[in-house]
């Protein structure tokens, strides 16, 4: 009979592509995993891996009871579910990974309506960036994550995960509020964009979705943001704005409902963020997950009306 547990390792090794990576995943040591695998190859009675240098490599074999894993781990996940949609009350635990703004302004007010609504049901929420939050739903680290996806960058596609669109909000061009007394905007949109091109911006770091994006429309309008804030909370975006210290560009939901505290300027197009949320096909549809995602939907429909 082979061990779950170390079938479990050998499918993460084929995702995250090295030991110290599955040993960090799962909370062992790196020479627990090396052991654990190797007892594995014992159970199977052929080899799984192969040195590559500090490396390892899948042999063919390795390869085959990767996919059959796959398979069994999805099968038991899909067991659990079974039981818990037999259930009368919506029970368990579901791990969510989350992006700042959707945990500043959806997460409350889901949760609370959870808390009504199904007190058996326990929620445990973790701040991860959608890359990571796409990996450790595959690999079972969250049942689900919230993620954003700028206009024209689309996240990579996991056969293996499904996607529920939860709502859309706009971007603005954010500047230290005025007055409206002293306030002159540009008509055209994009001549307001061009306004900022000698002004110190601030913006996410690089190697984001909504850097890499603001970048592009600003290249797009004509010139490169001078940044002088490289910061990835928001909060802070915004407090830099208000004392006058920056520009930059905020999407509508990190107001949370409230009224903002800067000028928002509309940007050319009218671009919108969507959010959306992912699971495992495999699990979408237990109860404790449904729940959630109309709890988040409900907050969403909120705060953001149609």
């Amino acid at each position: 009979m082979l061990d779950v547990n170390r079938l479990r390792m050998l499918v993460e090794l084929s995702r995250r592509g090295t030991l110290s990576a599955v040993a960090d995943a799962l909370s062992y040591s790196k020479a627990t995993v090396s052991q654990q695998l190797s007892a594995l190859e014992r159970d199977v009675g052929a080899p799984l891996l192969r040195r590559v240098g500090r490396g390892v490599q899948f042999t063919p074999q390795g390869n085959v009871l990767v996919a059959e894993a796959i398979g069994i781990l999805d099968q038991l996940e899909h067991a659990q579910v079974a039981v818990a949609e037999s259930l009368t009350e919506v029970t368990g635990t579901v791990r969510i990974a989350v992006f700042q703004t959707a945990a500043h302004a959806l997460l409350p007010p889901a949760l609370l309506a959870l808390q009504a609504q199904h007190p058996a049901l326990r929620v445990d929420v973790t701040e991860s960036d959608p890359e990571s939050s796409l990996v450790g739903v595959a690999s079972r680290d969250f049942d689900l994550m919230l993620a954003e996806q700028y206009p024209g960058h689309t996240r990579p596609i996991n056969a293996d995960l499904d996607r529920v669109v939860l709502t859309h909000d706009a971007i603005a061009l954010a500047r230290r509020s005025v007055g409206a007394e002293a306030r002159s905007t540009p008509e055209d949109v994009t001549a307001a964009l061009w306004a900022t091109r000698e002004e110190p911006w601030v913006l996410e770091p690089r190697g984001t979705a909504s850097r890499a994006w603001a970048e592009q429309l600003c290249r797009t309008a004509g010139f490169e943001p001078d940044v002088h804030f490289e910061v990835a909370d928001l909060t802070t975006h915004i407090r830099l704005i208000r004392a006058g210290l920056a520009v930059g560009l905020l999407p509508e939901l990190v107001w949370a409902g409230d009224a903002p505290t800067v000028d928002l300027l509309p940007l050319p197009g009218a671009p919108r963020r969507e959010i959306f949320s992912s699971a495992r096909r495999v699990s979408a549809a237990a109860p404790s997950i449904r729940a959630v995602r109309r709890a988040l939907a409900d907050a969403a429909g909120l705060i953001l009306p149609d």
